[in-house]
């Protein structure tokens, strides 16, 4: 994506379109499920922060609500639930020590949360996925 102030023109440009249509296209990708979001990677590391996937199990009467409970925190990512006796699963990353060791005394107390797995990121693997739509 370019870093300019109006990217999709540059983009319909490349494309022999217009800003109008592509964001259209983005607009309707995004509707229909082709596109989860739009944003920018970070080098997470590179700006102090640290990583860490948490595994919650969570009694099966609140998953949801620990779900909604857990995103509304800054820094967390990609909480999806999983069949196991760890349920719930997610990134965090923190800009501090401190905001991970609260934000982790906090999950705890939730409601419905019965045990958890703090798995330090120890080494970040990347993997660049690219998918040709027609």
């Amino acid at each position: 994506m370019p870093i300019t102030k109006r990217p999709f023109k540059e983009i319909a440009e490349e494309l022999n379109s217009d800003e109008e249509e592509i964001i259209n296209r983005l607009i309707f990708l995004k509707n229909n499920g082709y596109i989860r979001r739009m944003g920018a990677f970070f080098a997470s590391d590179k700006l102090g922060y640290t990583g860490t996937l948490i595994a919650l199990k969570v009694r099966e009467d609140k998953i949801e609500e620990v779900a909604n409970e857990v995103n509304k925190y800054n820094g967390v990512t990609h909480n999806y639930e999983r069949e196991g006796r760890f349920n719930l699963w997610f990134t965090l990353l923190s800009p501090t020590f401190e905001y991970e060791e609260n934000f982790i005394k906090t999950v705890q107390k939730m409601d419905g949360v019965e045990d958890m797995l703090n798995l330090k990121a120890n080494h970040k693997y990347k993997i660049n996925v690219a998918f040709k739509l027609r």
